[in-house]
């Protein structure tokens, strides 16, 4: 596999198509939110004329065709995880980030393997389903051999016959052969971020250490879809450069992926610049995104790939949070921790960066609940082979929510019995209740029988 940057981040286009659609017209901004509601995506200009648009009645009509977009896809189901750091030692030095090598100010540490499952199953007794494992770009003298002992770590860890059923993986770009590895440790999405497409500014603020390469990150995500990976996660750290060129850029990365696999990545994440500890970068972002820029780039993304997941984590306000479900926000983190062994021992200051939202996991779940979402554990679209190409079948011809809504009812119904606090039990049966009753034909049936045998004891039932 030899693909080159130069094949598909073209920085020229890129400023060319926003120079010409820099101030859109009115019949123009309509025909793309027109275009948009076919939901099959939107291209470079479509991209374009949509970030410029700053009109009052035009943003609404913007955020209201997100809403009605992720509705008709996936439902009201927000999919519920939690990261799960095992290790702040790294090699890189990046400007934003609390980990960076030359940091003194935090507390340096990886769990062992014990430590590990001692931290997954303080999840499992939260409730939680989906883990994703997360490590600073250097390991222990394991080297590699440790981020794939501690995927199974996780999978091993069990409490009253509950265990993690999807593992997640955020760590450093890998050879074809490393990525071959992962996969045989059946983890599901591997996920990277770019942090900026912008070459002059990646540089800037990636000042040693393999991260510093840009061509060796930005292909990581052919390496592993070559390696058999089917699912692959991107994102930006809004704030490091304009996040109107970020946004095409992204779009000519998802356009390679497409062209080369048949499939783009499963999921976007859309973190902003969150202070650090030893960071001035993170404290001062080169270019803040403000909350209605924020709300924008959501919105955005949810109509020009429309049958992606989008991730928003923890950094964010619990309002900021919850504005972004109504935009096309479909996975949510919930009680995080950024430190090794954050959930027996929080240290916010030697966290990669500082929380916005500090509820618990309980606490998110019933806010989540009184807004008319289904929170949702479930892992039936991994474990039955929806992933992939697959997976883009059965979604882009709308038929996924008929398996979304019941399997998010019956995986919420699971989490009501075995963990809710009873304020959270009552908002939670009362929810489920009236979504039954408003849903229709095979999805209704299924999403039925299943909370039914989930009311009778049974657990990690899905379709």
């Amino acid at each position: 596999m030899h693909t080159t940057t130069q094949s598909f981040i073209n920085e020229q286009e890129i400023n060319t198509i926003l120079e010409k659609h820099r101030q859109p017209g009115l019949e123009e901004v309509n025909e793309v939110l027109a275009k948009a509601k076919e939901m099959k995506g939107l291209d470079l200009h479509d991209v374009a004329v949509l970030t410029s648009i700053n009109d009052r009645t035009q943003l609404q009509e913007l955020f209201e065709t997100a809403n009605h977009i992720k509705e008709t896809i996936y439902g009201k189901r927000l999919v519920i995880f939690a990261p799960l750091y095992i290790s702040n030692l790294c090699a890189n030095e990046c400007t934003y980030c609390a980990f960076r090598a030359k940091n003194k100010a935090i507390v340096r540490r990886s769990l062992s393997q014990q430590e590990i499952k001692q931290e997954t199953e303080m999840l499992i007794k939260q409730g939680h389903k989906r883990v994703l494992l997360v490590a600073g770009e250097s390991y222990p003298n394991q080297r590699f051999q440790y981020v794939l002992d501690s995927v199974r770590s996780v999978y091993e860890a069990k409490h009253n016959n509950a265990e993690i059923r999807r593992v997640n993986v955020n760590v450093a770009p890998l050879s074809e052969d490393e990525f071959r590895l992962l996969k045989n440790e059946k983890i599901g999405t591997y996920q990277i971020f770019q942090e900026t497409y912008h070459r002059p500014s990646y540089k800037k603020v990636h000042l040693g250490g393999l991260k510093a390469n840009y061509d060796w990150r930005i292909t990581a995500l052919h390496r592993a879809m070559e390696a058999g990976i089917d699912d692959v996660g991107i994102g930006v750290l809004f704030g490091l450069y304009d996040y109107r060129f970020e946004l095409l850029a992204m779009m000519q990365h998802i356009a390679e992926l497409e062209r080369v696999f048949g499939v783009g990545p499963h999921t976007i994440s859309v973190p902003r610049l969150e202070p650090a500890t030893g960071s001035d970068t993170a404290s001062n972002p080169p270019y803040p995104v403000g909350d209605l820029e924020f709300r924008k780039i959501v919105a955005i993304l949810r109509l020009a790939v429309p049958y992606t997941g989008i991730i928003m984590s923890t950094r964010e306000t619990a309002k900021m949070r919850s504005e972004t479900f109504a935009l096309g926000v479909s996975q949510i983190s919930a009680g995080s921790r950024t430190n090794p062994g954050g959930y027996e021992h929080e240290d916010e200051v030697s966290g990669q960066f500082s929380l916005g939202d500090h509820r618990p996991l309980d606490e998110v779940i019933r806010d989540v609940a009184q807004m008319g979402y289904v929170p949702s554990f479930c892992t039936g679209c991994y474990r039955l082979g929806r992933t992939g190409q697959d997976f883009m079948d059965i979604a882009k011809p709308g038929a996924i929510k008929a398996h979304c809504g019941p399997n998010a009812l019956s995986s919420f119904m699971e989490y009501l019995n075995n963990y809710a606090s009873p304020e959270t039990y009552k908002t939670g049966i009362q929810l489920i209740e009236k979504t039954l009753a408003e849903m229709e034909g095979l999805p209704a049936d299924r999403a039925r029988k299943l909370v039914d045998r989930v009311k009778r004891g049974q657990s990690d039932v899905f379709c």
